[in-house]
């Protein structure tokens, strides 16, 4: 006989969310304006604490180019073989890494290229109308701007080869403009201190924001406006199907019943429900980031220094530096080697941007990111919708995503 499995108290919500980042806090608020009420859980001892806590910093809306395409040959050898350059493989003989690593490769070519990137398009466009939305209703202060992003580039070829992206993306309302060097100083003066620029990409409505405020803005109007429930520090380990419902069992504590579960964990979603036999596609791959004071030329809008995989992002007065990716690396302490790296990358790339000597925070966090870099909403049980795998994108994607997967789970 099989034993029985604890039914858990009942959630006392139409809806539960388990994650606390930007995308379970989105999920959250999709719920609430529609009426439901919410349950929000996660392991940390509060909310956007993972990934969400200090990524990029940028809301981009244009630039969804997948990861995978024809260029992946050619970067190939420096993905997985280098040790100094932005990204680093860590090797693994668990099968879950080739299969990731052999789907990846299967998005190479140039129509999945457009496929994917266009797809996760559309969701960005629809993220930006839901956050809009949601600041004309609740005007929560993130340091958000509408400040124009520039997508930086050292090589005239590859400056060009850009140009085909930007056709793909016009037909669906996006700006961009290819810029030479004298432009792109034009459009954004601190690119003067930047040696060896040969142009940029321009995304003149372009976004940005801080994700940590963002977020702890948001759960404060859902508790005190919609009557969310949020409890932190209950690490679910593991979701088992009832007649009615889902159990969720945490490491300690009582579990909980749920009739409608939406999983927004990040990373950790994979291991989740792979017991109830969904192999979700999902790969770590960490990055970084350090927030400083604005040096003497600072930009205003965002960049992005193509050659280097790095970004800069000023939030108010202060400007948040994010890059480096490694691949399957699933710790997400920061390894104070590639943090020095990363501000030595961000010296070289622009040397007045930032106030370096006095670097006020260092993170890493782990990006879940599918191998063609879309992120998987679908509905894998009754009642059971995941909403995972946002990759580098996931503050850009947050807010449409969470309306997409309680579209989801409301439609069953």
């Amino acid at each position: 006989m099989h034993p029985v499995e604890p039914r858990g108290e009942p959630a006392r919500a139409d809806l539960v969310v388990l994650g606390a980042g930007v995308v379970g806090l989105a999920t959250a608020y999709a719920a609430a304006r529609r009426g439901l009420s919410v349950l929000l859980l996660d392991r940390a001892d509060g909310p956007v604490q993972g990934t969400s806590f200090a990524n990029g910093a940028q809301l981009s809306y244009a630039y969804t180019d997948a990861m995978a395409g024809p260029s992946t040959w050619r970067q190939l050898p420096a993905m997985l073989f280098g040790r100094n350059g932005p990204f680093r493989t860590r090797w693994s003989a668990d099968p879950d890494f080739w299969r990731w690593g052999l789907a990846f490769l299967r998005q190479t070519g140039s129509a999945r290229l457009r496929a994917n990137t266009l797809a996760t398009l559309q969701l960005a466009l629809e993220s930006r109308s839901a956050l809009h939305a949601l600041l004309q209703r609740h005007p929560i202060a993130f340091d958000h701007a509408v400040s124009g992003k520039l997508h930086v580039y050292h090589d005239a070829a590859a400056l060009h080869g850009a140009a085909s992206m930007i056709a793909l993306k016009q037909p669906f309302g996006v700006e961009q403009h290819l810029l030479d060097a004298r432009q792109a100083i034009a459009a954004e003066p601190a690119l003067a201190a930047m040696p060896g620029l040969a142009g940029a990409v321009h995304s003149p409505q372009e976004e940005a924001g801080d994700p940590f405020r963002f977020g702890v803005g948001l759960l404060q109007v859902l508790q005190q406006q919609y009557g969310l429930q949020a409890r932190f520090g209950v690490d679910i380990r593991r979701v088992v199907r009832q007649d009615d419902g889902w159990c969720l069992q945490p490491r300690a504590g009582a579990a909980l019943q749920a009739r409608r579960l939406v999983v927004c964990n990040g990373i950790d979603g994979a291991a989740l429900l792979r017991p109830l036999g969904v192999r979700m596609p999902l790969m770590a791959i960490k990055g970084y980031s350090f927030t400083a004071p604005c040096g003497p030329r600072a930009p205003t809008a965002s960049i992005t220094d193509t050659s280097r995989k790095l970004v800069f992002c000023r939030l108010g007065e202060r400007m948040r530096v994010a890059g480096l990716a490694d691949l399957n690396h699933w710790d997400p302490r920061p390894d104070p080697e590639r943090m020095a790296q990363l501000v030595a990358m961000a010296r070289a790339s622009m040397p007045e941007a930032v106030d370096y000597a006095h670097i006020e925070s260092d993170w890493a966090g782990l990006r879940p990111v599918t191998p063609w870099s879309s992120p998987e909403i679908r509905t894998i049980g009754a009642g059971l919708v995941c909403n995972l795998g946002h990759g580098m994108l996931g503050w850009t994607l947050a807010m449409g995503s969470g309306e997409r997967a309680v579209a989801l789970a409301l439609a069953q």
